[in-house]
């Protein structure tokens, strides 16, 4: 059988899983919005039952650990997903926080507020941080995936309102558009 092709994104709040959803509907994948919550609600388990159920890829999941320091629920989910062999995680849309105190992860590229893609990190209002990593609460354990497209973008659905849904969540779309390209899809 094969394997689902999954992109998952770091958060779940209500103006979040509204900008998600719209931007996987951009891109026609199909969004699990059980996934939705902040923090998630759904073990990893059972959000893999429901990406089985999906009635095609790509499989957009959200996970979210609510500030959590350390592994919380979402980190645990994401953590069940990526080391299930039925599915292929095709990359991380890593939604930034403004958290100083963090080591950060090493990103693929980010996506800005106004669209443009950089090499660098952004904060969660979208803009560029010029530094090679970014803070999340739902993204320490990606610190050592080495070969996973890892997308940074401030947060779904707000960035000073130029990924509002009513503009059609052109940032959050933009992410999921890029982690679709660096894996040879369109």
């Amino acid at each position: 059988m094969e394997k689902r092709k999954v992109i998952l994104v770091t958060d779940g709040d209500p103006v979040a899983r509204s900008a998600v959803e719209l931007a996987t509907s951009n891109v026609g994948g199909r969004c699990i919005s059980a996934s939705a919550g902040n923090p998630t609600v759904l073990s990893g388990e059972e959000i893999l039952n429901l990406i089985k159920t999906a009635p095609h890829d790509p499989v957009v999941v959200m996970v979210d650990d609510r500030g959590t320091k350390g592994k919380g629920e979402g980190e645990m989910a994401m953590e069940t997903i990526i080391s299930d062999d039925s599915v292929d995680v095709l990359g991380v849309v890593a939604v930034s926080s403004n958290g100083k105190e963090c080591k950060g992860i090493p990103i693929t590229c980010s996506i800005t507020k106004e669209g443009k893609i950089i090499e660098t990190g952004v904060d969660k209002y979208g803009n560029d941080i010029q530094g090679e990593k970014i803070c999340g609460d739902t993204l320490s354990i990606l610190k050592d995936m080495k070969d996973l497209v890892i997308v940074g973008i401030g947060d779904p659905g707000k960035m000073e309102s130029t990924d509002e849904i009513t503009k059609g969540s052109p940032i959050t779309t933009m992410a999921l558009r890029e982690i679709l390209k660096r894996n040879g899809m369109s």
